[in-house]
């Protein structure tokens, strides 16, 4: 990247036994180990609550203006590092915290059912995966505040998003493993991104 761009990294607030949710401690991990001198690493706190993670994404495509955003979920009883392809528009009934789901048990009235990342993360997965790393790609984000918070995510930013589900058990659990290791995926993610002839050859589905 020639200028210095933003990069948006979410985690989420706390959920059931996770009083602080791991995914905020990697975000922050990330906003200190940066993503190199050209960007700066912009984090937030998303709250398992679907109208109030609607409303901060929102607002952070329209006012930061972020050239990509990366968010990041606990995968429960996962030793992995999971990328998502999709988010899914539908089928959100599952309650918050809060104890509510979002009308219509959608994300966004009138949207697409399913949006693709611009990048193909089955493309960075393989990547890492032969590389020996316990990465793996999906395209079931799971239908709650993750698969919620990515498809608002994707279609508020013209699909420049991606979604990790990150381990919350084995070696990758420990911040001192995994967050060198996304580093290396978000900026994999980035030179993809950057990349406008790869872009070219990836069509990522849009239904």
């Amino acid at each position: 990247m020639s200028k210095r761009e933003t990069v948006l990294i979410t985690g989420f607030g706390p959920f059931r036994q996770f009083l602080v949710n791991p995914s905020w401690i990697t975000a922050q991990g990330l906003k200190l180990a940066g993503l190199g001198e050209s960007v700066d690493v912009y984090i937030k706190e998303l709250p398992v609550c679907y109208d109030v993670t609607q409303q901060i994404i929102t607002e952070l495509w329209h006012t930061l203006k972020p050239k990509f955003a990366v968010h990041l979920g606990i995968a429960r009883a996962s030793s992995l590092v999971i990328l998502e392809q999709t988010g899914k528009n539908s089928g959100y009934r599952d309650r918050d915290v809060c104890g509510f789901c979002p009308t219509g048990h959608r994300c966004i009235e009138g949207g697409l059912e399913k949006l693709d990342s611009v990048i193909n993360v089955r493309a960075v997965s393989k990547h890492f995966h032969e590389a020996r790393m316990d990465v793996i790609h999906s395209r079931d984000a799971g239908r709650y505040l993750c698969d919620f918070a990515y498809y608002c995510s994707l279609y508020h930013g013209q699909r420049r998003a991606a979604f990790i589900h990150i381990p919350s058990s084995g070696r990758l659990a420990s911040a001192e493993r995994l967050v060198p290791l996304l580093q290396d995926i978000i900026v994999t993610m980035l030179e993809q991104l950057d990349d406008s002839k790869y872009l070219g050859r990836y069509s990522p589905s849009i239904h």
